[in-house]
């Protein structure tokens, strides 16, 4: 299994460089989101891109994605105590459902895949593997030389 962040599914979904990429994890059939990121989704979809709802749904439903990964109580003190130990606001800005996403892929003993440059920074100090995706701007992330 591989765990996506919510840019993943959107890059997909929008088409966006990383689109190639996620389409051969979602083929894979271990592609997963957590219920957040299913949440993180349909939110952007609906309020942002101005998708119908339950199209939106369906989109997701279609790729195997909306049964997201439960968070429970386990996954929701480890990402807290992740992004107490990670999050700086200017340094390394990480959502609560980015650090959710790389504490179930590290339950899982799996890979997380995104381009987010903090996450990825935060995942390597931690130890947790890392699919790197292309960015929507092109760019993709590498681990700091030294």
């Amino acid at each position: 299994m591989t765990v996506l962040d919510a840019y993943a599914v959107l890059a997909f979904l929008k088409g966006e460089p990383a689109a190639t990429e996620v389409r051969g994890l979602l083929d894979t059939g271990e592609a997963a989101l957590t219920a957040v990121g299913v949440a993180e989704v349909l939110d952007h979809l609906v309020r942002l891109a101005g998708a119908d709802e339950e199209n939106a749904a369906l989109d997701l439903a279609q790729l195997g994605l909306l049964d997201g990964i439960v968070v429970n109580s386990d996954l929701g003190v480890a990402a807290g105590r992740f992004r107490a130990r990670r999050y700086h606001r200017s340094r390394r800005a990480i959502s609560m459902a980015d650090c959710i996403a790389a504490e179930a892929a590290r339950q899982a003993d799996t890979d997380l895949a995104t381009s987010d440059p903090h996450l990825l920074d935060a995942c390597r100090t931690e130890g947790i593997a890392t699919t790197v995706l292309t960015a929507s701007d092109g760019t993709r992330w590498a681990p700091p030389a030294g």
